[in-house]
């Protein structure tokens, strides 16, 4: 360190940190010379913890992980697991499950778009935003019964079917959420001040992105038109007519814009989702997973003792192992999964894109002022909770 540089701290307790994040910055001056960030305050050993819980039991880690969008993790995981044993959920359950995905993205680029608003002194949006939030989470309330531990998919479909009355409540806010949408575009995307601390910020190639395993909006903020929804589509995403919006030259400002207008995209997907929800059954009719009714377990005993075994023992995946991955709010969200034909895996490796996200921070923030690093750590979206998982 030369001899007029000065090393300072940010976090793991600061609010810009955006998570229990230390940033050790080496500093001339305002200006940054390097940055070291340093993770596992958060750490929970979710993996580790996953091999000795049964299939369905690990379903509940999944969503302490991403807290910002908990139903992308419950989905990923089950239809990791699902790819293993080879099971083809009910075209209902796709729906649903397309449904608590984008609706998740939209929950989760909220929070980001209100509290990156309160980073460079815009409160009224981080207002608006929180509002819309807030409608969401009482969704999940009454779709799961909690409001971020949602933990609502099973192996083979959800824990329970839509409620009576809940499309209806997406419905409404789908009716208003653009006009809130359109109240901080204004306040926001040509603001002078927003343009200064983002415009020219952070910038990376698109190169640097793939190099760096760049995915989601910040890859696509650098020009890559990169969408797993699109490019390697699962729950058939192809069928769903929406744009997968890209910048052209990979700044802060650039990841803004692509968050934001992803919000309209998910809405333009809710929609046609809504329209082509099927009914039928939620949750697939497998004697490798699905429990028998209460009525056949009081009047049949082989059905009793298969739903004791189920139970107790829990389902059982054939022997290999699988890699799947989705579009989660923050880029790739991928999960392998290694079973010996037991009840619990014997591997369970998560591919978090907040991971990928934070590495580059050394990179963007060389030379920028320490008020541009907080506007470079916001513009990345990451979330402890999937990093130190």
């Amino acid at each position: 360190m030369g001899s007029e540089h000065m090393l300072i701290n940010i976090g793991p307790q600061h609010p810009a940190t955006h998570g229990v994040l230390r940033l050790v910055c080496e500093l001339d001056g305002e200006t940054v010379v390097k940055v070291i960030p340093h993770i596992g305050y958060l750490h929970s050993s979710f993996e580790k913890l996953g091999e000795y819980r049964t299939w369905n039991q690990i379903v509940p880690l999944t969503d302490r992980m991403d807290y910002l969008a908990p139903l992308i993790y419950n989905c990923a995981y089950a239809m990791a697991v699902e790819k293993l044993m080879g099971i083809e959920v009910t075209e209902r359950c796709k729906v649903v499950r397309v449904i608590c995905m984008e609706m998740d993205r939209i929950f989760s680029h909220l929070l980001w778009l209100g509290t990156t608003a309160i980073d460079v002194g815009a409160f009224t949006p981080f207002l608006y935003c929180f509002q819309q939030r807030e409608k969401i989470y009482k969704l999940h309330e009454a779709l799961t019964g909690a409001r971020i531990t949602t933990s609502a998919t099973r192996i083979g479909g959800m824990m329970a079917d839509l409620p009576e009355g809940w499309t209806d409540g997406l419905r409404d806010f789908l009716q208003h959420f653009p006009t809130t949408l359109d109240e901080v575009d204004r306040l926001l995307t040509n603001n002078a001040i927003h343009l200064g601390r983002t415009q020219d910020v952070g910038v990376i190639s698109a190169d640097d992105a793939v190099n760096y395993g760049f995915s989601g909006p910040n890859l696509r903020a650098s020009g890559v038109t990169y969408d797993i929804r699109k490019d390697k589509p699962y729950y058939d995403y192809e069928t769903y007519d929406f744009e997968v919006p890209v910048g052209t030259h990979g700044d802060c400002y650039d990841r803004y814009l692509v968050r934001f207008e992803e919000m309209r995209q998910s809405v333009r997907i809710l929609h046609q989702a809504l329209e082509r929800l099927p009914g039928g059954p939620i949750n697939v009719e497998d004697p490798r997973i699905s429990l028998p009714s209460k009525t056949d377990c009081m009047n049949d005993m082989e059905s009793m003792i298969h739903h004791f075994k189920l139970i107790m023992e829990g389902i059982k995946a054939p022997p290999g192992d699988c890699y799947f991955a989705v579009e989660g709010s923050k880029g790739e969200l991928g999960m392998y999964l290694a079973s010996d034909g037991g009840s619990k895996p014997v591997r369970w490796r998560i591919r978090p894109p907040s991971f990928v996200n934070l590495s580059v921070i050394p990179k963007l923030a060389e030379g920028h002022l320490v008020s541009d690093l907080i506007m470079i750590n916001a513009s990345l979206d990451i979330v402890l909770g999937e990093i130190d998982r």
